[in-house]
């Protein structure tokens, strides 16, 4: 048995599961199978395969990969041996500054880590990039019915947070994990990392896990609550007020005002705003070449970036926080009421347009862009390939992502 576990040894990473903890030795085989699993998800097209397939690789990774660390590198965890055990990836704990710089040189993806996920650049620049394919001239043009739509898809974010403290969670710690119910990564991060850094690693994970949800679960949320005939509903366009043409110029001066008007009452909140409304800008401002990068390589590659980083977080060690089972529990309570909150919502619209509305529209006002609003038209053109409804959903969709921004700032300006 002692040549058995003596051959072992030169595979720590098998090895190290027998000398931790049995805890962490299940966790981390369940997250190695989880992670595989987020990878089949996002090939097969259930969940965003762009998030899960980094994701899920570098969950499977992270936790497949623990060895025994030499005496003086910093970070890690004692095993029953006495041993240090961590990995060569990142360690998001580490709050002495010269540490920080042992680990810089050791760790592979501590740089990115450090310099763009921690500090919420990484959320920024998704952010841009978002700004950078929106349209939002639907807002413009239907500004009402996409406020509105938006704002009933907040329940989730605001029926959380008694729901948190009623659990043991701070009034701080609660906003945090509550944001996950406005389905937008970056401001979950962004929030996160302003009032609860000491659960920002597991926060974010449980958001952008929960995220690929909106996609899968949603179809079913709307096909219990909405009933064939609704869902068929094709709006008559004859009997609305023409809109008028918005122009770039229009869409401009708007997003410019807005940026200007949200960092004026919540500065807290300025770098989320300024990265969406430049990203607007450089949209409608002609700059094709700049808008390319930013809704292009920058988009994708901190998307690609954020899901690594983020799968490389999931370590085993970490998720086992006592902390992390209300986390799981608020985060799913959270997008659940959103997604009733939004379809209330449509209901509300179709009842003042007297019928002339699909109330399954409302669930686009959960601001995961454009995914919410793609399940949508999905869902109702499996019940009639003639309704298009893609234009009002986006249009929510959009406001949801302003809405959910300036729920940010409010909370951050309240709780901090």
């Amino acid at each position: 048995m002692n040549d058995f576990f003596s051959f072992l040894e030169q595979f720590q990473g098998i090895s190290t599961l027998f000398t931790s903890d049995i805890t962490i030795s299940i966790t981390r085989i369940f997250l190695i199978i989880l992670g595989l699993f987020l990878m089949y998800l996002g090939k097969k097209g259930v969940l965003e395969a762009l998030l899960m397939i980094p994701m899920g690789l570098g969950m499977a990774t992270i936790n497949a990969s623990l060895m025994l660390l030499p005496s003086g590198i910093p970070g890690g965890f004692v095993d029953s041996t006495g041993g240090i055990q961590g990995t060569l990836f990142l360690d998001s704990m580490v709050t002495d500054v010269s540490q920080m710089f042992d680990l810089l040189q050791i760790d592979f993806l501590q740089p990115i880590y450090v310099f763009t996920f921690s500090n919420g650049l990484i959320a920024c620049f998704v952010f841009m990039g978002i700004g950078s394919i929106l349209d939002i001239g639907y807002l413009l043009q239907r500004p009402f019915s996409s406020m509105l739509l938006a704002l009933f898809a907040e329940l989730g974010t605001f029926i959380t947070i008694p729901i948190a403290q009623a659990m043991g969670l701070s009034a701080q710690e609660a906003a945090s994990i509550a944001m996950v119910g406005g389905a937008d990564g970056p401001m979950v991060l962004f929030t996160s990392l302003s009032l609860a850094k000491h659960l920002f690693v597991p926060i974010t994970v449980v958001a952008y896990l929960y995220l690929g949800l909106t996609y899968g679960g949603y179809p079913y949320l709307i096909r219990l609550l909405i009933p064939k005939k609704l869902r068929g509903i094709k709006i008559d366009k004859s009997k609305e007020k023409p809109a008028k043409r918005v122009t770039s110029s229009t869409k401009l001066a708007a997003a410019s005002i807005m940026c200007v008007v949200l960092c004026l009452l919540f500065p807290v909140a300025s770098p989320l705003f300024f990265s969406l409304f430049l990203g607007i800008a450089v949209k409608e401002a002609g700059l094709t070449h700049i808008n390319n990068f930013i809704s292009g390589p920058l988009l994708y590659g901190s998307t690609f970036f954020l899901g690594l980083t983020l799968g490389v977080l999931c370590e085993a060690h970490l998720l086992l926080d006592p902390r992390i089972l209300k986390l799981l529990i608020l985060g799913i309570l959270a997008l659940l009421f959103s997604g009733i909150g939004g379809i209330i919502g449509g209901y509300v619209m179709y009842f003042i347009k007297k019928g002339n509305y699909n109330p399954a529209i409302g669930i686009a006002g959960v601001s995961c862009v454009p995914s919410t609003a793609k399940v949508v038209q999905k869902e109702v053109t499996k019940v009639n390939p003639m309704s298009l409804v893609l234009p009002e959903a986006l249009g929510a969709n959009i406001c949801g992502v302003i809405t959910s921004a300036i729920i940010a700032g409010l909370y951050i300006n309240f709780f901090k």
